[in-house]
Protein backbone atom coordinates (compact mmCIF):
# COMPACT_ATOMS: atom_id res chain seq x y z
CA UNK A 1 0.00 0.00 0.00
CA UNK A 2 0.90 3.10 -1.27
CA UNK A 3 0.69 6.25 1.46
CA UNK A 4 0.95 9.63 -0.34
CA UNK A 5 0.86 13.12 1.23
CA UNK A 6 0.83 16.51 -0.22
CA UNK A 7 3.63 19.53 1.97
CA UNK A 8 1.57 21.79 -0.11
CA UNK A 9 -1.63 20.87 1.77
CA UNK A 10 -2.85 22.56 4.96
CA UNK A 11 -3.97 19.60 6.32
CA UNK A 12 -1.50 18.01 8.95
CA UNK A 13 0.64 15.72 7.71
CA UNK A 14 -0.55 12.79 10.35
CA UNK A 15 -4.36 13.71 9.09
CA UNK A 16 -2.78 12.81 5.76
CA UNK A 17 -1.79 9.58 6.58
CA UNK A 18 -4.89 8.44 7.67
CA UNK A 19 -6.75 10.17 5.37
CA UNK A 20 -4.29 7.88 2.57
CA UNK A 21 -5.09 4.84 4.67
CA UNK A 22 -9.15 5.07 4.80
CA UNK A 23 -8.55 6.15 0.73
CA UNK A 24 -6.65 2.65 0.08
CA UNK A 25 -9.64 1.24 2.19
CA UNK A 26 -12.73 2.76 0.36
CA UNK A 27 -11.05 1.96 -2.82
CA UNK A 28 -11.05 -1.79 -1.65
CA UNK A 29 -7.03 -1.80 -2.22
CA UNK A 30 -6.33 -3.10 1.32
CA UNK A 31 -8.74 -5.19 3.44
CA UNK A 32 -9.41 -6.55 7.21
CA UNK A 33 -6.52 -8.30 8.89
CA UNK A 34 -3.98 -6.74 6.08
CA UNK A 35 -1.07 -4.88 7.71
CA UNK A 36 -0.09 -1.25 7.33
CA UNK A 37 3.62 -0.22 6.29
CA UNK A 38 5.76 -0.02 9.17
CA UNK A 39 5.30 3.76 10.88
CA UNK A 40 9.38 3.87 10.18
CA UNK A 41 9.74 3.01 6.78
CA UNK A 42 6.48 5.16 5.96
CA UNK A 43 8.10 7.78 7.68
CA UNK A 44 11.53 7.40 5.64
CA UNK A 45 9.40 7.18 2.91
CA UNK A 46 8.11 10.09 2.83
CA UNK A 47 10.70 12.08 4.54
CA UNK A 48 8.50 13.37 7.51
CA UNK A 49 9.08 12.36 11.45
CA UNK A 50 7.94 8.99 12.48
CA UNK A 51 5.63 10.46 15.11
CA UNK A 52 3.84 11.87 12.51
CA UNK A 53 3.06 8.99 11.15
CA UNK A 54 2.01 7.30 14.46
CA UNK A 55 -0.45 10.11 14.95
CA UNK A 56 -2.26 8.87 11.84
CA UNK A 57 -2.15 5.39 12.86
CA UNK A 58 -3.36 6.19 15.99
CA UNK A 59 -6.31 8.96 14.64
CA UNK A 60 -6.89 5.40 12.90
CA UNK A 61 -6.93 3.41 15.47
CA UNK A 62 -9.41 5.92 17.33
CA UNK A 63 -11.67 5.51 14.79
CA UNK A 64 -11.46 1.39 14.76
CA UNK A 65 -10.00 1.05 11.32
CA UNK A 66 -7.02 0.23 12.85
CA UNK A 67 -5.57 -2.17 15.39
CA UNK A 68 -2.02 -1.07 16.94
CA UNK A 69 -0.10 -3.62 18.97
CA UNK A 70 3.62 -3.30 19.74
CA UNK A 71 6.08 -5.88 18.19
CA UNK A 72 3.02 -6.62 15.73
CA UNK A 73 2.33 -3.77 13.76
CA UNK A 74 -0.50 -1.58 11.94
CA UNK A 75 -3.29 -4.20 11.49
CA UNK A 76 -6.51 -3.15 10.04
CA UNK A 77 -9.73 -4.55 11.91
CA UNK A 78 -13.29 -5.94 10.85
CA UNK A 79 -14.43 -2.55 11.12
CA UNK A 80 -12.35 -1.49 8.00
CA UNK A 81 -15.60 -1.77 5.72
CA UNK A 82 -15.65 0.37 2.77
CA UNK A 83 -18.73 2.02 4.11
CA UNK A 84 -17.07 2.85 7.43
CA UNK A 85 -13.53 4.09 5.98
CA UNK A 86 -16.27 5.98 2.88
CA UNK A 87 -18.29 7.91 5.90
CA UNK A 88 -14.75 8.00 8.44
CA UNK A 89 -12.49 10.31 5.41
CA UNK A 90 -15.86 12.58 4.72
CA UNK A 91 -16.13 13.15 8.26
CA UNK A 92 -12.36 14.30 8.56
CA UNK A 93 -13.18 16.52 5.37
CA UNK A 94 -15.69 17.78 7.00
CA UNK A 95 -14.23 18.64 10.84
CA UNK A 96 -11.31 20.47 8.49
CA UNK A 97 -14.01 22.42 6.77
CA UNK A 98 -15.97 23.34 9.84
CA UNK A 99 -12.08 24.45 11.26
CA UNK A 100 -11.45 26.53 8.18
CA UNK A 101 -14.97 28.49 8.96
CA UNK A 102 -14.40 28.82 12.35
CA UNK A 103 -16.97 26.13 13.48
CA UNK A 104 -16.31 24.73 16.89
CA UNK A 105 -17.44 21.01 17.63
CA UNK A 106 -20.50 21.65 18.98
CA UNK A 107 -21.59 23.73 16.13
CA UNK A 108 -21.38 21.11 13.82
CA UNK A 109 -22.37 18.65 16.35
CA UNK A 110 -25.65 20.39 16.36
CA UNK A 111 -25.64 20.71 12.89
CA UNK A 112 -24.78 16.62 12.40
CA UNK A 113 -27.42 15.76 14.61
CA UNK A 114 -30.44 18.05 13.11
CA UNK A 115 -29.80 16.22 10.11
CA UNK A 116 -30.48 13.19 11.35
CA UNK A 117 -33.82 14.52 12.46
CA UNK A 118 -36.85 13.60 10.21
CA UNK A 119 -37.67 15.71 7.72
CA UNK A 120 -34.46 16.71 7.02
Amino acid sequence: MLIRIDATSPVPLGDQVAASVRRAIAEGQVAAGEKLPPAREVAESLGINLHTVLRGYQRLRDEGLVDLRRGRGAVLTDAATRGQAAVSERVAELVALARSMGLGEQDVLGLVSAAFQPGQ
